[in-house]
């Protein structure tokens, strides 16, 4: 079992940046891919960045690459997004996904049996 809790999250002006936090507990981390979602009104929740069990593999939607840095860090159980250079687009909630099955969480869903786990979010708000 684990529990992700989100934390980062607030209101930045255009331009500016934001590191998100999501911090595991139950259980270790480091046998999970992760990955940031985002869900904006009105809009499917989307994946932002994702990250291999080992940080071999790392993925970034096309319109957040060159900005966004996905990293983990297992001695702390955690999860990170830095987000640079935020446009007003990036306004959304903002959630961690651990995810035993990297496929499920890199491509979408497929049938499986292995249970996966979400924070509750955390609200970014880009001013403009």
């Amino acid at each position: 079992q684990v529990h992700l809790v989100e934390s980062g999250g607030g209101l930045v002006q255009a331009g500016g940046s934001l590191r998100l936090s999501c911090v595991g507990s139950g259980s270790t981390l480091s046998n999970y891919a992760m990955g940031w979602f985002r869900q904006a009104p009105g809009k499917e929740r989307e994946l932002v960045a994702a990250i291999t069990w080992d940080g071999s593999i790392t993925y970034y939607a096309d319109d957040v690459e060159a900005r966004f840095t996905i990293s983990r860090d297992d001695a702390k159980n955690t999860l990170y997004l830095l987000m640079n250079s935020l446009k007003s687009e990036a306004t959304a909630v903002y959630y961690c996904n651990a995810d035993p099955d990297w496929v499920r969480l890199r491509y979408g869903s497929r049938p499986t049996a292995e249970i996966n786990y979400w924070g509750q979010g955390t609200q970014v708000t880009v001013s403009s």
